[in-house]
């Protein structure tokens, strides 16, 4: 039921988590996993690759011959201590299991909680801060287009990085999976209608409109590329190979494009499939576009997951900032 549900992602990213979970229950434990699992197995799970510092080094209780085996059966893909986050995603999927069995979840213990909080407040004072792609503003997306040749590889990814952002910064996956038949013509271009998405999976649209406008220059390199593509259903962005059109592109082609885009065009920064949406987000805050019309965009649920995005593309435009220059300076006498 929860595969068919979630997204193709999510699932992988479960089943990545629950064959780990059970991977290192029979190492630690000599026995399969079976739940619901203890507390003080999830606080084993946490401590053993958690990074503490002891001294001046960093510590872990892994043990390294399980450690090994782990590496060595592809569970995991190096040595040593897994991050914050990995290890919250990980402790997030054993209760959501323990959730959809209906058993006592060993996740939700005022003890596990705890731990997780205070290895944040550690991991905040060591300086280990939640990666984030660069954003692709209006500047950055200008100088990935000007990269973009004449024929149909150029033109496709023009059409691809002008459709992700112009349609409100799509995801990769979502980008992957636009097809034609979710195109409107309209008077100045398109209309995008979304329907597949995070905030889709429940079935029910909790964001903006579905519709999402494609006008414009965005909208004159996808109807460019359709047409020199011969494309008229399916897939809106293709594999190209020898000058013939292929199927679908992958999620993680979409990010490649991009990634490579960036770097043909000289830009510094690390970026990838989520730098055009926080780069949207970005933009739109600094050219005063209010945050529920970004948001209706986006698509985003939540205000406190966009906010960080708004308050950086904001904060150079904050009138807060230019107090003084409507303040007289004082004139100093000289002595």
């Amino acid at each position: 039921m929860f595969a068919e549900a979630a997204s193709a992602n999510t699932t992988r990213s479960y089943a990545t988590a629950l064959r780990y979970w059970a991977g290192w229950h029979v190492g630690r434990y000599g026995q399969p996993i079976e739940m619901p699992l203890p507390p003080s197995c999830v606080i084993q799970f946490i401590v053993d690759h958690l990074a503490r510092r002891s001294g001046e080094t960093l510590v872990w209780e892994l043990p390294p011959a399980l450690d090994a085996a782990l590496v060595a059966s592809k569970l995991k893909q190096r040595p040593g201590p897994l991050k914050l986050p990995t290890i919250v995603h990980r402790v997030a999927v054993l209760s959501s299991a323990h959730q959809l069995l209906k058993v006592s979840n060993p996740c939700d213990t005022t003890e596990v909680r705890q731990l997780l909080a205070k290895a944040r407040r550690a991991a905040h004072k060591r300086g280990e801060r939640p990666s984030k792609k660069t954003a692709i503003t209006a500047h950055e997306l200008r100088a990935m287009i000007k990269t973009c040749d004449e024929d149909l590889v150029g033109m496709r990814d023009r059409a691809l990085l002008f459709f992700s952002f112009a349609s409100g910064g799509r995801r990769r996956s979502e980008t992957a999976s636009a097809r034609v038949e979710n195109l409107t013509h309209i008077e100045d271009g398109y209309l995008y209608r979304l329907d597949v998405g995070k905030t889709l999976q429940d079935g029910v649209k909790t964001g903006g409109s579905p519709d999402k406008p494609i006008i414009g220059e965005p909208a004159q390199a996808l109807r460019a590329w359709l047409h020199a593509a011969g494309i008229q259903q399916g897939p809106l962005f293709r594999q190209l190979a020898h000058g013939r059109v292929g199927g679908a592109l992958s999620p993680k082609s979409v990010a490649t494009i991009i990634q490579n885009r960036a770097k043909a065009a000289g830009l510094a920064g690390d970026y990838g499939g989520h730098s055009l949406r926080s780069g949207f987000v970005t933009e739109g805050a600094r050219q005063g576009i209010a945050l529920p019309a970004i948001m209706a965009m986006t698509d985003h649920r939540s205000v406190v997951s966009v906010i960080g995005y708004y308050n950086a593309g904001a904060a150079e435009i904050n009138p807060a900032a230019r107090l003084l220059e409507g303040d007289s300076p004082t004139q100093v006498q000289p002595e």
